[in-house]
């Protein structure tokens, strides 16, 4: 029993290091009707529009998907800042291994703590067009499709601004690329299997606290492990997030445009992990 079981285990490992997340990647029927009927009573309570939401789940434990407008693509605020991140590490490999004090130190800020400074510090040094080169390069961009990852804008003082081609908005995201973001990453094939690992690292930076809002405020006490980035202006409230615990190990992403987008996202992340649990 106990070798079936570690080969089960081997077996579920592979699978999802062999996992894609595309276009005409499938979703689990079950898992896609949980998730449209919470995503219908969230925006009922809430008073929110079908257009107001998009969210997703990637269950990296039985590879179950479910997404509710995947590709529609929204104002992320500071979510983009993960297209900054991948971008230093694809124009410096050479930071996946050889990273300085001072430079984790700040892309930590940036990516945890969501500093704008460290932000516009990075986006700056490299460019926004090489940056979205890279995003373009690897797939998390494609105007055909929808959109994706997009940064045209320093989170700071400046006039340079480029408007993404579908909705012409300084930064952009949908559900499905911040998802694949997650998943490439647990699975070490973001840029390489070293650069995952340190954004893991930047992602985690123990030492700087959680911001206690959206999906770590909703599931506080349940003893779990949290990579995220959230974003938030006016009333666009985004959180994404690779969510480990035990028995458990899921992508959640959820963009909403509205007052109460915090509260749904609260609500999202609880019911969610406990489906997970379960």
């Amino acid at each position: 029993c106990l070798s079936a079981c570690r080969s089960d285990k081997v077996a579920a490992m592979h699978s999802v290091d062999q996992y894609t997340l595309g276009y005409d990647t499938p979703t689990d029927p079950g898992l896609q009707n949980q998730l449209e009927a919470l995503d219908a009573r969230l925006r009922a309570k809430y008073g929110m529009t079908p257009e107001q939401t998009a969210v997703g789940v990637l269950d990296l434990e039985h590879l179950r998907l479910a997404m509710v407008r995947p590709d529609h693509e929204e104002y992320a605020a500071s979510v983009a800042k993960v297209g900054i991140l991948l971008a230093y590490f694809q124009l410096h490999p050479q930071a996946a291994t050889n990273l300085d004090a001072q430079t984790r130190h700040e892309l930590g800020m940036m990516a945890k703590i969501s500093s704008n400074e460290m932000a516009a510090k990075f986006s700056r040094q490299m460019g926004l067009r090489q940056i979205q080169a890279v995003l373009n390069t690897d797939g998390f961009y494609d105007a055909k499709r929808g959109g994706g990852i997009w940064v045209g804008k320093h989170y700071g003082p400046g006039r340079e601004r480029i408007g993404d081609p579908v909705g012409a908005h300084s930064h952009e995201g949908t559900v499905r690329q911040l998802l694949r973001f997650w998943l490439l990453l647990d699975q070490g094939k973001l840029v390489s299997p070293q650069a995952s690992q340190t954004m893991r690292e930047l992602f985690a930076s123990p030492e700087l606290p959680a911001d206690n809002i959206k999906f770590v405020k909703a599931l506080a006490g349940r003893h779990v492990q949290i990579l995220r980035k959230w974003g938030t202006w006016e009333d666009w409230f985004h959180d994404s997030a690779l969510i480990t615990g035990p028995g458990r190990q899921y992508i959640l992403v959820a963009l909403t445009h509205h007052p109460k987008g915090d509260d749904y996202l609260v609500d999202l992340a609880q019911a969610v992990d406990d489906w997970m649990s379960r």
